[in-house]
């Protein structure tokens, strides 16, 4: 949730978030991370209407980059399913059964298709 505010932060210039890219976070602030994220993105999406332009910026180390701001929210999902399935694993090694992460299940949940 950090790097997808931080993303955002950059696309809509406004200033950046000041989280910690690797900090430790409690459950509540991750999930108020996740409110704040879904909304502030459904905004961004919503009232945009281009999505193909070039951001220019600099990462967390300073490095400067040119980036697709549509390559930029591909890459915000993508990523955040990779850490998903990390945590799965995790949970697996320690002998939890994770929870349901597909996207056509979600899907089936919102559509009504499957009790949440």
């Amino acid at each position: 949730m950090v790097a997808q505010l931080t993303w955002l932060s950059r696309i809509e210039a406004t200033p950046n978030p000041g989280l910690k890219l690797w900090g430790q976070y409690d459950l509540t602030q991750i999930q108020s991370m996740c409110e704040e994220g879904t909304a502030k993105w459904n905004s961004y999406v919503k009232r945009t209407e281009n999505f193909d332009w070039i951001l220019k910026y600099h990462n967390f180390t300073g490095d400067y980059y040119e980036s697709n701001v549509e390559t930029i929210m591909i890459h915000t999902v993508n990523h955040a399913t990779y850490h998903r399935g990390q945590v799965a694993l995790l949970l697996r090694e320690k002998g939890f059964q994770p929870v349901n992460t597909d996207y056509i299940t979600y899907d089936r949940i919102l559509l009504g298709q499957l009790p949440d």
